[in-house]
């Protein structure tokens, strides 16, 4: 009786902890005032980023499932000296939000309802047609826990935060390419709030969660 009870608490145990990592937001980002935007040395090296090479995947998620997908970084430029970025500005085309994980109709109907596209629904999420475009500027670079992390300003909907999110940068020849780790942020804090259980009551299960992963992929050619 024993050895029963405590092979159902191990699984118990077992299953809670699956949960727990499963629930957790990884590299979750807290948006804090604007800073100023870090400015280069004379003597910096200034890439030229490829926009064909660069992208933001994204996720997310609400009680029945999540979806996932992509946008283009339109252009931007970084400068490094030593190896090191001293400042970086990116431009992201927020026309070109991709649902890569639906098909036909719903693919479509899904894309247009992220960009605010039909009668009532302009500003339930991005609204491109009047926010056509989001940015990222560097603030600061800092080590943390023995990784990398970029500090900067995401604008989007016309509303400038700044947040943190660990990164590898490296250089190859004359190109360097900027991998972030999976980050979480919240996206309330730029004014999306449809289907937000953080902003409407009464939403019962048939909400969105305020949380969205993001994955950044620079590439840049020195210009």
């Amino acid at each position: 009786m024993k050895i029963k009870l405590i092979s159902v608490l191990a699984i118990a145990i077992i299953g809670i902890s699956t949960y727990s990592c499963k629930g957790e937001k990884q590299n979750e980002t807290e948006a804090n005032t604007a800073e100023e935007v870090q400015k280069a040395s004379p003597e910096a090296i200034t890439y030229i980023v490829d926009s064909a090479s660069s992208t933001i995947d994204w996720i997310g998620s609400k009680p029945t499932g999540k979806h996932n997908g992509t946008i283009n970084i339109a252009n931007g430029k970084l400068k490094t000296k030593d190896g090191k970025i001293e400042s970086a500005s990116f431009e992201i085309d927020m026309t070109s939000i991709t649902v890569t994980d639906l098909e036909g109709e719903e693919k479509a109907g899904l894309e247009g309802h992220l960009k605010g596209e039909g009668e009532g629904k302009e500003d339930h999420f991005f609204n491109v047609a009047q926010h056509p475009k989001a940015s990222f500027e560097v603030t600061g670079i800092a080590d943390k826990e023995g990784k990398k992390y970029i500090e900067g300003n995401l604008t989007i909907k016309g509303i400038k935060k700044n947040i943190s999110f660990p990164a590898n940068i490296s250089t190859q020849g004359d190109v360097v390419v900027l991998n972030t780790e999976v980050f979480t942020i919240n996206r309330t804090d730029w004014g999306v709030n449809y289907a937000s259980k953080s902003v409407f009551e009464d939403l019962g299960d048939k909400f969105i969660n305020d949380d969205i992963e993001l994955k950044i992929t620079v590439k840049a050619n020195k210009g």
